[in-house]
């Protein structure tokens, strides 16, 4: 744990435990190859102190889990407090600190998963006594969810769960980095592997063969097609810094020797969506068209070559969820609107699966995340927790 008394910063209770909060937080090693029920236990115990009603929701393995604390009546519908608990690798060489060691300098706090997201849980962490001594009108639903750095995997899980409530959520915060901005829209995304197989042999008998990467190469130019055409003819979302889908090869890997031809190449390719297209639809066009165009030539020459596509993940778009009830609700409570954004989140997943509307509100930027020395400003999670406070109080008041 962090020594605050060595720092000559200026905590206010609140900010002082939500930091406290993240230095635990950031100690628990929950890259997401490995466990993150440490974690999860450690949280649930939390919150079940002060009174939450506790769901843990495992994975197959059941060594990866969900969290749900609710707290507050159940007959009406609430407000979910959402973020992730795993993290990406810290691998980097650059890092001047034990990643997985919280420090504070001047008014930053560094470690792994400091701003992406532990920040935002451990604020919510500081407000959990407010929110257990609070006369709730309406339920708050706290909700910490694994995988999502590898494609949302856990939080179809929770959303299905709160969906299938009496009275589901009417409103997600999902607390990704974002300055504490309100975002209201989020692209979704498929990733998807094509493999590649022809037959190798002496490269000065190329002819005879089938070029596992020139096949390849034909089938990254339909997809560099495919996405200069959402460049061109949309659908648009001038809300976003790229206004529309995009698509696009992000890895390629084939060929063992420079006097061999090529037997496999492996193409990494996504899409990135934005709400009220149908992403799926257009992925399988794309793939039935390379299929159809590209193949059967490698089959004629060769039989038992081929393309073989994997869809690695995916996870959906988030709507703006401006014209919707929960929003109208909690709206005045909200922060300065920030636009929308290309990373993901689980906010479409939320309105997807669970029919939950979902807007992105977070500390910390998302400039900071993924990369080495990775930190929060204190005064971001100190922005937080007035927040959240804030949302607190209006949700013991009689006006919710």
């Amino acid at each position: 744990m962090i020594d605050l008394s060595k720092t000559t910063f200026a905590f206010d209770d609140l900010t002082g435990d939500a930091a406290k909060h993240l230095a635990h937080l950031i100690s628990f090693d929950t890259v997401s190859c490995k466990s993150n029920r440490a974690l999860i236990d450690y949280m649930a115990a939390f919150f079940g102190d002060l009174g939450g009603r506790i769901t843990i929701l495992p994975d197959k393995t059941g060594t990866k889990a969900n969290l749900i604390a609710a707290f507050g009546p159940e007959d009406k519908a609430g407000i979910v407090w959402s973020g992730h608990t795993d993290v990406v690798p810290a691998d980097e060489p650059e890092w001047e600190s034990d990643p997985f060691v919280a420090e504070i300098k001047g008014d930053k706090l560094f470690g792994r998963g400091s701003c992406d997201m532990k920040g935002f849980a451990a604020c919510v962490m500081a407000v959990a006594p407010q929110l257990a001594q609070a006369e709730l009108a309406r339920p708050i639903y706290l909700c910490f969810s694994y995988d999502e750095e590898v494609g949302c995997l856990g939080a179809p899980a929770i959303a299905k769960y709160l969906g299938q409530l009496p009275m589901p959520p009417e409103l997600a915060i999902i607390g990704e980095p974002s300055m504490m901005k309100l975002i209201t829209g989020q692209k979704g995304k498929i990733a998807m592997r094509a493999h590649v197989t022809g037959m190798a042999g002496h490269s000065s008998f190329a002819p005879e063969h089938v070029n596992a990467i020139e096949f390849a190469s034909k089938a990254v130019e339909r997809i560099s097609e495919r996405g200069r055409l959402y460049e061109k003819e949309g659908p648009f979302d001038q809300d976003f810094t790229v206004p529309h889908a995009t698509m696009l090869v992000t890895m390629m890997q084939g060929g063992v020797a420079t006097n061999v031809t090529p037997d496999n190449c492996t193409l990494t390719f996504e899409l990135r969506s934005i709400s009220g297209m149908d992403p799926e639809r257009d992925m399988e066009r794309l793939l039935d068209g390379i299929t159809r165009e590209i193949v059967p030539p490698m089959q004629e020459k060769i039989p038992g070559t081929g393309i073989r596509f994997e869809k690695i993940f995916s996870y959906p778009a988030m709507g703006d969820a401006r014209g919707t009830q929960g929003f109208q609700r909690y709206g005045d409570l909200l922060p300065a609107w920030g636009g929308k954004v290309s990373y993901g989140s689980e906010g479409g997943v939320f309105e997807q699966i669970g029919g939950i509307p979902a807007v992105i509100v977070g500390p910390g930027s998302i400039d900071q995340a993924h990369k080495p020395n990775e930190f929060v400003e204190i005064g971001q999670l100190a922005t937080c927790v007035q927040f959240l406070s804030d949302l607190i109080s209006f949700t013991s008041s009689d006006q919710v």
